[in-house]
């Protein structure tokens, strides 16, 4: 959660930085993009380095490189230097999940992991909250240079707490250990083989493609929602987060009954509820981008819906549907196929939706007037075609030894 309100940090302060002349919509875009692809990166490489890592180590520097990081952001108005900052944050962000996901392996079995794991899911949600709550508020009252050095001081209590609580594995504590030590050279050749199999699979690739773009609509309202309800709406800074904070606590509710609702409901099925849920966060983006006016509570509502909606596809369509089809033994190889993409189109998105806002921007009486037409299409097509992706998956099958 704390690597996640050092992450989005920059999602709050982005209309008094264009305010102050600081940097433009598009270059915004730009360093949001950044990153994006060096989280992308990073997250495939992190993984396979923190499965040989003392994690307590290795996710504490990642958080206290990100926090440092922002503090230095709110000295920062150069582009070139911001956004190399910025880039650098990202790859050490990916330090967090790597760290996490090899925790949950070392400390728990099979039989419990799941529920942890679904625990654990609800960070991202948690980590916006806070953001869009505490960082907008502390922005609102002093500028967006204290959001970063805010977010900063909360990533180093994180680090300090992480410092002190999350142990390596259960040998560290002198407890017995999980983790199956012996791995022969006829194992290595099956696990090499299965990842080649993951890579071949069409199924997984078009699930990697519906999940980059149901994170263009997701990435498209956590980065640029606040400044759309300031310019479109009205909005002041602090209502602004608020509204976006729903999707970000509906989203905990989604991500965690998430499993349940397939088990229990769907017998397991994955593709049902992510039709559903596909077609709730349609629907929701149409109600909060294409209904005029001011309505505070229907864009309350469209935030529940879409919290809702993409708290599910954030565990079906980022992982969890590519796991089911996928051998056992390359599970971390269908996770890591999806998260690439999907962290690559988080950061087209973050470059088309500045150029786009930007570009449809005039000035009328010394005052912006932003024209969001192409932005509506762009995102609520994204969230459409996600839908389409997952639909031509429907009847995949699971690739078991």
């Amino acid at each position: 959660g704390m690597y996640y309100v050092c992450r989005l940090s920059l999602n709050v302060v982005k209309k008094p930085i264009v305010e102050e002349g600081i940097f433009s919509e598009t270059e915004l875009g730009i360093i949001g993009s950044v990153l994006f692809f060096t989280y992308a990166i990073g997250k495939f490489t992190n993984g396979f380095m923190a499965d040989r890592s003392n994690i307590n180590r290795f996710m504490s520097t990642g958080l206290l490189i990100t926090s440092l990081v922002n503090l230095a952001l709110g000295f920062t108005n150069s582009f070139i230097l911001f956004a190399v900052l910025w880039g650098i944050s990202g790859w050490f962000q990916s330090m967090g999940a790597a760290s996490c996901v090899v925790g949950l392996s070392r400390w728990f079995d099979d039989k419990e992991r799941g529920s942890f794991y679904g625990f654990w899911s609800a960070s991202h949600n948690i980590g916006e909250a806070l953001t869009f709550i505490i960082v907008a508020s502390i922005v609102s009252a002093l500028g967006w240079r204290y959001g970063f050095w805010g977010a900063g001081l909360l990533g180093l209590l994180g680090t300090l707490i992480i410092w002190n609580f999350f142990h390596d594995s259960p040998e560290s504590k002198g407890l017995p250990s999980n983790i199956k030590k012996v791995q022969t050279t006829e194992n290595t050749a099956d696990y090499n083989e299965a990842q080649k199999q993951v890579l071949l699979m069409p199924a997984i690739w078009i699930l990697a493609l519906s999940s980059a773009f149901m994170y263009i609509s997701r990435y498209a309202v956590n980065s640029w929602g606040v400044f759309y309800l300031e310019a479109q709406k009205g909005y002041s800074t602090l209502d602004a987060s608020f509204i976006i904070s729903v999707n970000s606590v509906c989203g905990i509710v989604g991500t965690a009954f998430s499993g349940y609702i397939s088990d229990k409901l769907f017998n397991g099925r994955r593709n049902i509820p992510a039709l559903i849920f596909g077609l709730l966060n349609v629907g929701a983006l149409s109600i909060f981008l294409l209904v005029p006016g001011v309505h505070y509570w229907l864009d309350v509502i469209a935030m529940i819906m879409f919290g809702l909606g993409i708290g599910v596809l954030l565990c079906f369509l980022g992982g969890l549907m590519a796991v089911d089809i996928a051998p056992r033994n390359a599970s971390g190889a269908a996770l890591g196929v999806v998260g690439i993409a999907s962290y690559v189109g988080a950061g087209i998105q973050d470059v088309m939706s500045g150029i786009l806002i930007e570009g449809n921007k005039t000035i009328v009486d010394g005052q912006d007037v932003y024209d969001f037409t192409a932005i509506n299409y762009f995102w609520i097509g994204a969230a459409l075609l996600s839908v389409i992706c997952a639909l031509l998956v429907w009847n995949a099958k699971a690739s078991r030894e």
